[in-house]
């Protein structure tokens, strides 16, 4: 029995649910089908107990579940057996930040929107600093470099050698918005044409002087093994929510392209970020 399943368990669990209700089955049909008791299948659908690649695919074909890909991408999710960077971190860092990075880890691209701040995996450290500095209530100093060495950390997934497309959407507010010193700030703007050079990363600005929707909202897309398995991470008050229901994503993934169709194309994008940082 798991104590604390990670969220990558618990979304594996979450579909496996959605499955059996799909196919108008309870707990106790489902147990029957795979000779365990009751028990089991909500172990098992609370992400408290794994399931082996024998059973799920059992579940699975009973569940009358025809999509491969999507099954080859649970059996992927209930077999991994990953111990990464992460887990350096278990124990002095609150859990969503060991989940959100698992979920980089495991991710086929990244979509960032970012309203009033750059995001994270654009970040420098200097201005990760800054902004954790600023967090209510306040956070002791090993704590906030804890945090910033984490976020430096997940930049791993848009440096290595198969990198990760990587494709955000900064308004003109939060490259604005001086976080931390004069230097910091432009240092950051520096950072961001950098990495916008890679043929993997996209950078697009949103002027102020673009009509903009105020519908639309910061957000992180994450792709999973399939499109039914991508994930969309939104700022809670008390921690990160994921977002995963298909009728949800199909939501955000249509906002985001939205969102993007409002601002500057990449070249266009560079020369703005070139003149906001010469006029710091």
């Amino acid at each position: 029995m798991r104590r604390e399943p990670t969220a990558r368990q618990t979304r594996l669990a979450t579909e496996l649910r959605r499955l059996r209700e799909a196919a108008g089955l309870n707990s106790r049909q489902a147990a029957a089908l795979l000779g365990v008791s009751p028990a089991q299948i909500t172990h098992i659908e609370s992400a408290l107990a794994g399931v082996s690649e024998q059973r799920l695919r059992r579940l699975a074909s009973h569940y009358a579940c025809a999509d491969e890909d999507f099954v080859d991408a649970l059996v992927a999710m209930a077999t991994d057996r990953t111990q990464g960077w992460w887990e350096e971190y278990r124990g002095l860092l609150p859990t969503p930040f060991l989940d959100l990075s698992e979920l980089d880890h495991h991710a086929r691209f990244q979509r960032n929107a970012g309203f009033l701040f750059v995001p994270g995996l654009l970040q420098t450290a200097d201005y990760a600093r800054a902004v954790y500095s600023t967090r209510v209530p306040e956070l002791a100093e090993e704590q906030i470099e804890l945090r910033v060495r984490h976020r430096i950390a997940r930049r791993v997934i848009i440096e290595r050698t198969s990198p990760v497309p990587f494709d955000a959407v900064i308004h003109e507010a939060a490259l604005r918005i001086m976080v931390g010193n004069r230097a910091a700030a432009r240092a950051q703007l520096i950072h961001i044409l950098e990495r916008s050079e890679a043929d993997h990363i996209s950078v697009r600005v949103i002027p102020f002087a673009l009509e903009f929707s105020t519908g639309s909202s910061p957000m992180t897309y994450v792709g999973g093994g399939v499109p039914r398995l991508d994930t969309v991470v939104r700022d809670a008050p008390h921690g990160a929510h994921y977002v995963d229901s298909e009728a949800e994503l199909a939501t955000y993934r249509a906002r985001f392209e939205k969102t993007k169709a409002m601002s500057l194309d990449r070249e266009r994008s560079r020369d703005f970020i070139h003149r906001l940082a010469k006029e710091l």
